[in-house]
């Protein structure tokens, strides 16, 4: 079942207009939301990201009892043990072209059941640049073809995910993760500055594990004793293998952040 502008509608027969300025334009934000046992995870950090993302693109505020509502019956109505919950919030039906309409927001939310990801992954470095100056650097779009086809480009290496360096040659990100990296023992993680998503996850790693916000060289990953990445789905999770570079299982430092994050993930369970 899928929650669709107030209605829940079998999965079927979820629709929106083909003149909605998401598809047209990619006029829209989103967030996606760890589901465990039909409780949602950190659901209030995500309502204040899909805020702020909104504001960003100059859409108006959506309605967080109405988001966290639809979130409720979408969970309620798809019972599954792990769940990737989608919302999705976009400007709605306009003309075709870039001019937004007036008939109001679309607000979609979804549910599919996902695996436990592996504790470890490979990771390549893509050739394509996250733009930290873009209009929409650090908001969570809708707009993902870059990420599409870095990530196929990813796959096609073997790994799991794309890493990108910013403008600046700086490390910046994955398609759809955080990265953190272990040099002289020290944990450390691109800035938001550098044009990064504000990972929830990310933010909850910064906080319980005292990793740090720094300008990273690209090559950082070349020095790295141990690099994870960090995501919604993934919680933390250890690269092994950086494009031809091999590192070491499961360093002490990641394992300390995976068992920390565990431990105290709980806390973020909302009803």
């Amino acid at each position: 079942m899928t929650w669709v502008n107030g209605t829940l509608v079998d999965s079927a027969d979820a629709a929106v207009s083909v003149l909605d300025h998401g598809l047209t334009t990619g006029d829209g934000v989103f967030e996606t939301v760890k589901a465990v046992d039909g409780q949602a995870f950190a659901l209030t950090r995500h309502l204040d990201r899909l805020t702020r993302s909104a504001r960003g693109l100059g859409l108006p505020d959506p309605d967080r009892e109405q988001v966290r509502e639809a979130c409720v019956q979408v969970l309620a109505a798809n019972p599954m043990p792990l769940g990737r919950l989608r919302i999705t919030y976009t400007g709605g039906n306009a003309p075709l072209g870039s001019e937004r309409g007036d008939s109001g927001a679309t607000l979609v939310a979804a549910i599919g059941a996902v695996n436990r990801r592996p504790d470890t992954t490979a990771a390549a470095v893509v050739r394509w640049r996250r733009n930290e100056h873009s209009a929409v650097a650090g908001l969570k779009t809708t707009s993902y073809a870059e990420n599409v086809v870095a990530l196929a480009t990813a796959h096609r290496a073997g790994a799991s995910e794309a890493l990108f360096a910013n403008t600046a040659g700086l490390l910046c990100e994955g398609t759809g993760s955080n990265v953190f990296v272990v040099i002289g023992g020290r944990l450390l993680t691109p800035t938001l500055a550098s044009g990064c998503l504000a990972g929830i996850t990310r933010a909850l790693v910064v906080d319980w594990c005292g990793a740090e916000e720094v300008d990273l060289p690209l090559e950082a990953l070349q020095d790295a004793e141990e690099i994870f990445l960090t995501s919604t789905l993934r919680d933390v999770q250890a690269v092994t293998r950086v494009d031809g570079r091999e590192l070491p299982g499961i360093g002490p430092v990641t394992a300390k952040a995976m068992t920390v994050f565990t431990e105290r993930s709980g806390d973020d369970l909302d009803p």
